[in-house]
């Protein structure tokens, strides 16, 4: 996003801190939004009409009101309309914002049950098992199978499985895929997720699995490093040879044997 339309995502975002700050509110404003998220994908119409500027603010929240009122809970509808009231540098913004609200609201649940690392945990290992499994991707990931059906195959793959707020996502990103791949989706749920608070995500390959103390000192070590709460994926990886890659956004820090190797091998042919 830029310009305006960053601006009023942080607005949003401050809303909804303060929103899903009362306790059990977080899950159901998840789903209320990702109800909107659809509808707004759905009528290019509607997401003119609250994104134009040449339209009064009262008027933009006013149709929030006539389209949500007594079908969500007055958090969601406030969020809504807020949305609306806000400016927006294209029509499309207006959805993402939307859904993005809609993913930390989910991670606002987690947290509140004390499942926050759970739910990171989901993700990542969801979406190893969809990258192993091209019937399972191609399932969920087919256009032309109803959503219904894939809602029925989650939740029989995954229910008490995994948390409550990692199906949610985990669906919503199957279901409504919003012209983006499964694990593009994934990924970026998994984003937002880590920076409701404000920790970034490190993919860690290692040939051999780490300890639970070797984890502990690698996050500490990251964290100290890049001045921000480090959240590890652990990949194993036999091709890394010992030692160890770390990927945290376009930060690459590779240590492995393979790559030492790979170096000495350009050098040689040098």
């Amino acid at each position: 996003m830029r310009g305006a339309s960053r601006a009023s995502l942080a607005q949003a975002r401050e809303r909804l801190s303060t929103s899903v700050a009362q306790p059990g509110v977080a899950a159901t404003v998840a789903d209320e939004l990702f109800a909107c998220v659809a509808l707004l994908d759905a009528e290019p119409s509607l997401r003119r009409a609250l994104t134009d500027t040449t339209r009064p603010v009262a008027a933009r929240a006013g149709l929030v009101r006539t389209l949500l009122e007594g079908k969500v809970g007055r958090a969601t509808l406030q969020l809504v309309g807020g949305l609306a009231a806000a400016r927006w540098s294209a029509t499309a913004d207006l959805a993402t914002a939307t859904e993005q609200l809609a993913v930390l609201a989910s991670a606002a649940a987690a947290d509140e049950a004390g499942e926050l690392d759970n739910l990171e945990d989901d993700l990542f290992r969801f979406g190893r098992v969809v990258g192993t499994s091209p019937e399972l991707r191609a399932a969920l990931s087919n256009p032309l199978a109803p959503g219904e059906l894939k809602r029925r195959l989650l939740d029989d793959l995954l229910a008490r499985k995994v948390t409550p707020s990692a199906l949610r996502l985990i669906t919503a990103a199957a279901v409504h895929p919003r012209g983006r791949s499964l694990d593009t989706s994934l990924a970026e749920y998994a984003r937002l997720v880590a920076d409701w608070r404000k920790r970034l995500i490190a993919v860690v390959r290692v040939a051999v699995p780490l300890s639970e103390s070797e984890r502990q000192r690698l996050a500490v070590a990251l964290s100290a490093a890049f001045g921000q709460g480090i959240h590890l994926d652990v990949m194993i990886d036999p091709g890394v040879l010992g030692g160890i890659s770390v990927r945290i956004g376009d930060e690459f820090i590779d240590g492995s044997v393979a790559s030492r190797l790979a170096a000495l091998r350009r050098r040689l042919a040098a």
